[in-house]
């Protein structure tokens, strides 16, 4: 019997690191999670608000969020540059607003840097976000994820598997389909696998992505 388990948290400590960074004490440590989901969704409402790239959609490859006693500062990575965030300081004071908002803490400062990634096509959040838009225009599933898989071997990784699980093509009855490419050796705790679980609504019904990348072996 197979036992499934989160790539990334199988791997902490050895080729992942957190998201989060910070301390709590045992009764404060629910508050933080939910502080940490509310940054987290704010930014990610505010882009999709906001935000337009060329392939018409957002790029967010992931949040990076760390605490101290005086400050929060958030580090988002995104692939595509955008004119309204990275451009103008406008752009970033009003998110750091709307975070601060959401948030009602008065004691402690908000930072908000953008960092642009070299190649969001290795990104397995990107990927997902693009498999998602083209099940949205009714584009084939098979059709989106070699697509997909086609641009994720552009970035040199060495491997890449994705999964959509639903029900697909508006069938009566929710299946799942996969395809891999190359090698993903998900058993082996030094090979640094980037993985991402997506959720997308369709007219069909919701469907879940999942995309699991080999980067590197260390």
């Amino acid at each position: 019997m197979g036992q499934k388990i989160n790539p990334l948290g199988f791997r902490l400590g050895t080729t992942q690191n957190h998201h989060s960074f910070w301390f709590a004490q045992r009764k404060s440590f629910s508050m933080g999670l939910q502080e940490d989901e509310k940054i987290r969704d704010c930014i990610k409402n505010y882009v999709q608000k906001n935000m337009r790239t060329s392939s018409g959609f957002e790029g967010i490859a992931r949040i990076e969020i760390q605490k101290r006693i005086d400050l929060i500062q958030v580090i988002i990575y995104i692939g595509f540059p955008n004119l309204l965030i990275e451009g103008r300081r406008r752009g970033i004071e009003e998110l750091q607003t709307n975070v601060q908002k959401e948030l009602n803490s008065a004691n402690r400062r908000l930072n908000i840097a953008i960092t642009r990634v070299e190649k969001p096509y290795g990104q397995p959040n990107i990927l997902a976000e693009y498999i998602a838009l083209q099940l949205k225009n009714r584009v084939s599933f098979r059709k989106a994820m070699k697509k997909a898989i086609e641009l994720a071997e552009q970035t040199d990784t060495k491997g890449i598997q994705v999964q959509i699980a639903g029900r697909i093509d508006g069938k009566e009855i929710a299946r799942v389909e996969w395809i891999r490419e190359g090698r993903v050796p998900l058993q082996t705790i030094r090979a640094k696998i980037d993985y991402c679980s997506y959720t997308v609504r369709t007219i069909y019904g919701v469907l879940g992505i999942k995309i699991w990348i080999f980067v590197d072996d260390k």
